[in-house]
């Protein structure tokens, strides 16, 4: 599935008009038609009371469809117009006409109060917010403001109807400023919106679900546009390596994890553990060497690779010993709990001048230590892999944070683009980018992930895959999609506050059981 932003919207509408030559009044009866679809499959009530809040626009024409469409099915509807009826125009004019034609029942706020409103909202079942639509662009005027302050009153108590896009929400950055309608669920046209993915997107939409109005999702080709793809469960399914079999240890790959120092022991574990866990057959972690013993100790179940250390942290000497077996391994990781020390960014250069075309993903402080030889991965063409949270983003590109977050899908496309790599961006939905372009959206992912540990989880599971065959691609779409779906599965027994790195390894175990029939 392919998500939109409002300008590729309206490319595709204009289209459908235009060139197929559907008219604007039948697309809106569509979308009308559509919630309405929803709303009366999934009320638990028979006979719910419903209230209808449409603004001037297209998105308010949608709002006078559904009101008219709910009052035929039966159900009791009642329409509040936030605006005066004089600034309708063209096809929600049409459809406002439609609907005072048939003499059905309308709530004018510009002739009546906001207390009368809220005595409406109070009385109703569901509300359907049909106010402002996609074309949010900065703060909300009044009365849509005040009106949004009555409807989140209800939020959590009734079920709250976004009509595309939940109004005061941006379309194409997910920010809201000032106030925004928290809906329980958002029906969305053609495609779901980049802001449903973005910034305060995830925390306002609710569930949500595309549907069909007439607009052919192929008109997104046809118009050469290039949009972000959402990774969906039939995606990753694909994408996860198959175990033939047969199948040996040597089948499965050998993962090399590089990491570890005095101060961060665990991390380098996570990772391996990971790995293990997803079906690689071999894992060696590569530590410092005073580390060794207390980390082989409890993981028997890993191999291990001591190396020179200095202070902590791995010498200038260990690379002569790491140097020579690089190519006993299918895909290294390199990062989880590495630290950073005086002579690490020229530790990163001299090792990785050395490895045999195997792709690597770099995460934790290995973005830190090459960070200011960014140029070094061009030459893999496309074998790195860089696995950032926003402020190892941010410490790669010399900005704050506040700037990552707010334009994540331009940073990472072009991050990826420039230097040629793979980019997977963590956050509550991550953002994966292909060195030629492409965007991929995982729309999973909780709090419960939110904890030191949970990255090196990640890493390894990436690891694992590409062990294992998957080209970077698949691998980061399958690993980004178990690896939230394992955080999501796991807070439901631990809660959210509770999830700790293992548990994520056992959810991801979990959900491959879910799957494992079908793969």
């Amino acid at each position: 599935m392919l998500i939109a932003g409002q300008r590729d919207m309206q490319q595709m509408d204009q289209y459908t008009m235009e060139t197929i030559g559907l008219p604007g009044v039948v697309l809106m009866e569509n979308a009308g038609a559509k919630v309405v679809e929803e709303i009366l499959n999934v009320s638990a009530c028979k006979q719910p009371k419903v209230i209808v809040l449409a603004g001037g626009g297209n998105n308010g024409g949608d709002g006078f469809v559904i009101a008219r469409r709910l009052c035929d099915a039966g159900i009791t509807a009642l329409l509040c117009l936030v605006v005066d009826p004089e600034r309708l125009k063209e096809d929600a004019k049409v459809h406002f006409q439609v609907y005072t034609n048939r003499k059905l029942p309308v709530f004018y706020l510009h002739e009546q109060s906001l207390s009368e409103l809220q005595s409406h909202l109070n009385e109703a079942d569901i509300i359907v917010d049909a106010l402002l639509g996609t074309g949010v662009n900065g703060p909300l005027r009044e009365p849509f403001r005040q009106v949004i302050s009555l409807v989140n009153e209800q939020a959590g108590k009734k079920e709250v109807v976004s009509v595309d896009i939940p109004s005061g929400l941006n379309s194409d950055t997910g920010k809201v400023e000032g106030a925004a309608v928290q809906a329980s669920k958002t029906i969305s046209f053609v495609f779901p919106k980049k802001g449903f993915f973005l910034q305060d997107g995830p925390t306002y939409i609710g569930e949500w679900k595309a549907v069909d109005i007439s607009v052919p999702p192929s008109a997104a080709k046809t118009l050469g546009l290039s949009l972000p793809k959402l990774i969906t469960e039939a995606f990753v399914k694909a994408s996860i390596p198959l175990r033939p079999p047969n199948g040996h240890k040597g089948t499965f790959g050998h993962v090399l994890v590089v990491g570890g120092s005095r101060q961060y022991v665990g991390a380098p574990v996570f990772s391996a553990a990971s790995a293990l866990h997803s079906g690689t057959g071999l894992v060696t972690l590569a530590v410092p060497e005073s580390i060794y013993s207390m980390m082989a100790a409890q993981h028997p179940e890993v191999l291990f690779l001591p190396l020179p250390e200095k202070d902590g942290h791995f010498a200038e000497q260990a690379i002569s010993e790491l140097v020579p077996r690089l190519h006993e391994f299918d895909s290294i990781a390199v990062g989880p709990g590495m630290s950073r020390f005086p002579d690490g960014e020229k530790w990163m250069k001299e090792w990785m001048a050395s490895l045999h075309g195997q792709p690597v993903v770099i995460d934790a402080d290995g973005l830190y230590l090459i960070r200011n030889q960014l140029d070094l991965v061009r030459q893999y063409e496309g074998n790195v892999i860089f696995t950032p949270h926003p402020g190892e983003m941010a410490s790669l590109l010399n900005m704050s944070v506040k700037e990552v977050e707010a334009d994540r899908m331009g940073i990472a496309h072009r991050f990826a683009q420039e230097h040629q790599l793979y980019l997977l961006l963590k956050g509550h939905r991550s953002i994966i980018a292909t060195p030629n372009g492409e965007i991929y959206v995982n729309p999973h992912g909780n709090s419960a992930l939110g904890k030191g540990g949970s990255g090196d989880v990640l890493t390894g599971l990436i690891a694992s895959f590409l062990a294992q065959g998957a080209p970077p691609l698949d691998a980061l779409v399958s690993a980004s999609y178990l690896h939230a779906r394992a955080g999501e599965e796991r807070a439901k027994v631990a809660s959210h506050y509770g999830v700790m790195p293992f548990d994520i390894i056992d959810g991801i175990r979990g959900v491959f059981r879910e799957y494992e029939r079908g793969l």
